[in-house]
């Protein structure tokens, strides 16, 4: 069965830290390029940092420096530590295979962040 499960969102406050897990299935996780994505109330979702198979990794600006993205490519699980956490980060966040043909169109059920002032 194709999947993919986010978890450990929950409630913190300002500069808090959470680490974020996805377990995705092996058809989508091998080989590709693994990311994670969030999505605010009233915006787009957006693409906040991309890990290879490889273990290079990639961040959008607004993420750097605070965001960690890693993978066990043993466990089939990208994880995404987020440190100093702001209101702006209170998103639902996804991990996917963004740059994947078959499945940068497949989602789960995404994992609430809500980071309070």
């Amino acid at each position: 069965q194709v999947q993919l499960v986010e978890s450990g969102g929950g409630l913190v406050q300002a500069g808090g830290s959470l680490r974020l897990s996805c377990a995705a299935s092996r058809s989508i996780f091998s080989g590709n390029v693994m990311g994670w994505n969030r999505q605010a109330p009233g915006k787009q979702r957006e693409l906040v940092a991309v890990i290879t198979s490889g273990g290079s990794t990639n961040y959008a600006d607004s993420v750097k420096g605070r965001f960690t993205i890693s993978r066990d490519n043993a466990k089939n699980t990208v994880y995404l530590q987020m440190n100093s956490l702001k209101p702006e980060d209170t998103a639902v966040y996804y991990c996917n295979a963004p740059y994947s043909s078959s499945w940068n169109d497949y989602w789960g059920q995404g994992t609430q962040v809500t980071v309070s002032s």
